[in-house]
């Protein structure tokens, strides 16, 4: 079977699979987040936590909830990481160092996932267990619930209230992430992955040396990182690992897993609003630009021009020959348009127009199909902008499922927008302006690749770190104090500025009094709007990042 054969056919049982699940995972989600009833165990943990779980929360309360937990979370992971040498299944690892304590606490509460870290020789199996992998669950959970309260906006009419971020929160690691995950471990470990807390295996190296290959429970992590589009990992080659990724199957599998939620919350957008139209037009508009990076990545791998290139067949650098171009160009899109960060292969060694494809599919703003919610929120709030262009080329009030978009509501929106690009290219200008050293440190000194290439790792560094995906050029030093405290602040800001504003969005929505459509309303499930949902996303993206990526990949490629 030839390499494009296999690749076509990989594609083709992805996507079905993908489909098999849409309708029972969409609806299940749906069900999930307007059930009247709670469980007898979320009942318990209300009672823990001290919340009432009937009682519904204007937007500014959900936000603080919002933020007073992940705040939280985030001193207690940063505690457990400067403590974990004091504490059990330490591995004799010592605590880690300020700096980056902070970035990787940053890092895992905001959904980013980014390592500045060798997993395996940094992180105890505690605090692995009992601090990241929590994390990964609660962190997953907190964007879906910002997405399920952006909907409770077009929802509900004249009033302030979209839901209980406690019972929201609850309800995403309990009757969605927690299930899945068990199930997802299972299929990993049957197929090859390891599940156990050994400190280790001695093994003899090629060269007649040993190494120490730590282990731990890995199959349970890898299963919530990528159903919960977090990355990170226990290695330091991730899902290239073979402890991680055994073989071609489990590749696939873990495909599926970072890409089926996000996929399926199309599905409960369409039911919660009541016309499942809706949702099949996020979702077109989704799959026609994963569609258009995987052909794209794909084809700048398997067509690479090159002495090094055209004897390999293909550009197959940095890839694990288990998986090939086509598995690992499908895996590298998936990755960075699910702001998952978790790679089976390493994008700096990607071609210089592969590459850089990879960071305008993250430039488009996690959201072909994005994060676990995230990608959800992001798209409605493009999909609202989308309306109001339309508006202007006709001459009237924009409307988008009943909702008048007025001046309020195309604000928070365009901060929304914006967000993520100020911090991207502020964070990229610095890091390269900056002569003065930081703790001792040039940042232009981190650059192992002068040139073209080296624009393209900080690049890619700060539009990782601001769109919360993880996923890194690796051809770049990032534990610097600069770095690992730069990027940190690019994580927690990338993330929160816009949940408040997406929050807001839905506060406003939620006030006002439906309108009936007319003749003159845009019809938002027809494919005319779906294609002028792609037209948005695709020239915002490239307005923004053009300049950019002329001077770094694309400068590189030609």
């Amino acid at each position: 079977m030839s390499d494009t054969t296999a690749g076509l056919l990989q594609t083709g049982l992805l996507i079905a699979a993908l489909a098999a699940a849409y309708r029972p995972l969409g609806t299940w989600m749906a069900k999930t987040y307007t059930d009247e009833k709670h469980w007898s165990a979320e009942r318990v943990l209300y009672r823990c936590i001290g919340v009432d779980p009937d009682a519904d929360q204007r937007w500014p309360v959900y936000a603080r909830s919002l933020l007073a937990f992940s705040a939280v979370s985030l001193l207690a992971l940063y505690v457990l990481q400067r403590v974990q040498q004091h504490l059990p299944l330490s591995l004799d690892f010592p605590g880690v160092v300020p700096d980056q304590a902070f970035n990787t606490a940053a890092s895992f509460v905001t959904n980013t996932n980014w390592q500045s870290y060798s997993g395996e020789v940094t992180m105890s199996h505690l605090t692995q267990m009992a601090g990241l992998a929590v994390q990964n669950f609660v962190s997953a959970a907190v964007g879906m619930a910002v997405a399920v309260a952006l909907v409770r906006g077009f929802m509900r009419s004249k009033t302030d209230r979209i839901g209980n971020f406690w019972v929201d929160l609850v309800r995403g690691c309990v009757r969605i992430l927690l299930p899945m995950s068990v199930v997802a471990a299972i299929v990993l470990v049957a197929l090859g992955a390891i599940q156990n807390l050994s400190a280790g295996t001695d093994a003899t190296t090629l060269t007649e040396g040993f190494q120490r290959i730590t282990g731990g429970p890995i199959a349970s992590q890898e299963a919530i990182k990528e159903i919960g589009t977090n990355g990170g990992g226990p290695y330091n080659a991730n899902s290239a690992h073979p402890f991680e990724n055994p073989n071609a199957l489990s590749n696939m599998f873990e495909i599926f897993l970072l890409l089926v939620i996000p996929v399926a919350f199309t599905r409960t957008f369409g039911l919660m609003v009541g016309d499942k139209r809706q949702g099949y037009a996020i979702l077109g508009a989704m799959t026609a630009l994963w569609a258009l990076m995987v052909t794209i990545v794909t084809w700048a791998e398997v067509s690479a021009r090159g002495t090094a290139y055209e004897a390999a067949g293909a550009a197959m650098e940095g890839k694990e020959t288990r998986f090939g171009e086509w598995a690992s160009a499908l895996f590298a899109v998936s990755t960075t348009g699910t702001s998952t960060g978790s790679v089976n292969s390493f994008h700096d060694s990607y071609t210089s127009l592969g590459g850089g494809a990879l960071i305008l599919n993250m430039g488009f703003g996690e959201v072909a199909p994005g994060g676990v919610g995230a990608g959800l929120y992001g798209m409605l709030v493009l999909a609202i902008l989308t309306v109001f262009i339309a508006g202007l080329m006709v001459g009237r009030t924009p409307e988008y499922l009943g909702r008048k978009i007025q001046a309020r509501e195309i604000k928070l929106v365009a901060l929304n927008i914006l967000t993520m690009p100020a911090l991207v290219l502020t964070g990229t200008a610095v890091a390269l302006g900056l002569n003065k050293a930081v703790a001792g440190e040039v940042p232009k000194d981190s650059i192992l690749n002068p040139g073209p290439h080296g624009l393209s790792e900080v690049l890619y560094a700060f539009m990782s770190a601001a769109n919360n995906n993880g996923s890194a050029f690796a051809g770049i030093s990032v534990n610097t104090e600069f770095y690992n405290i730069g990027l940190g602040f690019a994580m927690l800001l990338g993330r929160f500025i816009p949940i408040i504003l997406v929050l807001a969005l839905a506060g406003s929505l939620a006030r006002q009094t439906p309108v009936p459509a007319t003749a003159g309303t845009l019809p938002t499930h027809k494919p005319l709007f779906v294609g002028m949902l792609v037209g948005v996303v695709l020239i915002v993206a490239g307005l923004t990042f053009f300049p950019v990526l002329a001077l770094g990949p694309l400068a590189e490629g030609l």
